[in-house]
């Protein structure tokens, strides 16, 4: 049996975002390219994270130590398809920081992120976080 994708679509990872991370396609959506990334966190891909970051808001380097990711929820997207410039989608994304001090505690991360097209391929450019 193929593996899940870390994405949550329910897709094989090989099917999902295996494509994507290997350079082999570009994201099709601004929803795709969300999932895309939060599979990159999962596996500590930080060339993927930084190749599909907006040149005007990337850093420099992008930690992806110390977390262990757990699962995602979509919640909302808006614009974001295939003939659009723009979108935005809203996310949880649960984790467990890898804290000696609290080794079960579960957190989530709520997130309104933005993207664009760049060059004709969607990046990231930036989040807000809900409290």
């Amino acid at each position: 049996m193929a593996a899940a994708c870390p994405c949550g679509s329910g897709d094989a990872f090989a099917a999902c975002c295996r494509p994507l991370l290997r350079g082999e396609r570009d994201a099709a959506t601004a929803g795709e390219l969300m999932r895309s990334r939060y599979t990159a966190f999962v596996r500590r891909d930080e060339a993927y994270l930084l190749h599909t970051w907006s040149a005007s808001t990337r850093p420099a380097t992008v930690d992806t130590d110390g977390v262990t990711w757990l699962g995602l929820d979509v919640l909302a997207t808006t614009g974001g398809q295939a003939a659009d410039a723009v979108g935005t989608v809203t996310f949880a994304a649960h984790f467990r920081a890898e804290d000696p001090g609290r080794p079960d505690a579960s957190q989530t991360l709520r997130e309104h992120s933005s993207f664009a097209r760049e060059e004709g391929r969607w990046v990231y450019v930036d989040g807000v976080h809900d409290s």
